[in-house]
C-alpha cells in the first residue's frame, strides 16, 4: 500500500479591490450578470463571464425550468456560448458569481460537479489551463490558476479510448 495526497492552492482576497484592473472588471462583470439568470425555483442567480485568449468576453446566467433541477448552469451556458461563437479560440479565465435571494451572497463558491468536468473538458481540449475567479457579491475571492485542481483523480476521454 502507498499513502498519496492531493494538494490545491489558491490565492484569497479580502475584496475586489486586491485584483487587477482586468480581473475586477471581469468579477464585477459576473455579479452584473447573475441578473440575467431564470431562478424562479431556487432563486439561486448565476452569472459567469469567459474572458477568451483573444481579449472577447461571453457571459452566461443559470437557467432553470419547471422540471427542476435539470435547467442550465451559468458555467455551461458560457462554455457553449464561447465555443459557438469562437470556435478554437482558448478560453483564459472564467469569473463566477452568484446573488442568493434568499440568503447570503458574501462568499466564493465554487462550480458544481457537473460543471467543473465541463471546465475541465475545455481545458484538455485546449492543453492550457483556466483559470477561475471565484466570488459572491461581495466579500473574500478565490482564485484558482488551474480549473482541473478543482477536479482531482478526473474522469476523461482517455478512459473511453481503451
Amino acid at each position: 500500500m502507498e499513502k498519496q495526497s492531493l494538494h490545491i492552492e489558491y490565492l484569497v482576497y479580502d475584496e475586489i479591490t486586491g485584483l487587477d484592473d482586468a480581473d475586477a472588471w471581469l468579477l464585477k462583470e459576473a455579479r452584473e450578470v447573475t441578473a440575467y439568470a431564470y431562478a424562479p425555483y431556487s432563486h439561486f442567480q448565476v452569472g459567469a463571464v469567459i474572458r477568451l485568449a483573444n481579449g472577447e468576453i461571453v457571459a452566461g446566467s443559470n437557467q432553470e425550468n419547471a422540471s427542476f433541477p435539470i435547467g442550465l448552469c451559468a458555467e455551461r451556458v458560457a462554455l457553449a456560448s464561447a465555443a459557438s461563437v469562437y470556435p478554437n479560440i482558448d478560453i483564459d479565465t472564467i469569473a463566477i458569481s452568484y446573488h442568493n435571494i434568499n440568503g447570503d451572497s458574501s462568499h466564493p463558491i465554487s462550480p458544481c460537479g457537473m460543471c467543473r468536468q465541463a471546465i475541465s473538458e475545455y481545458e484538455a481540449k485546449q492543453d492550457a489551463p483556466i483559470r477561475l475567479i471565484l466570488g459572491g457579491l461581495s466579500g473574500k475571492i478565490y482564485v484558482i490558476n488551474r480549473a482541473n485542481d478543482l477536479l482531482p483523480l478526473s474522469f476523461s476521454g482517455d478512459e473511453l479510448n481503451g
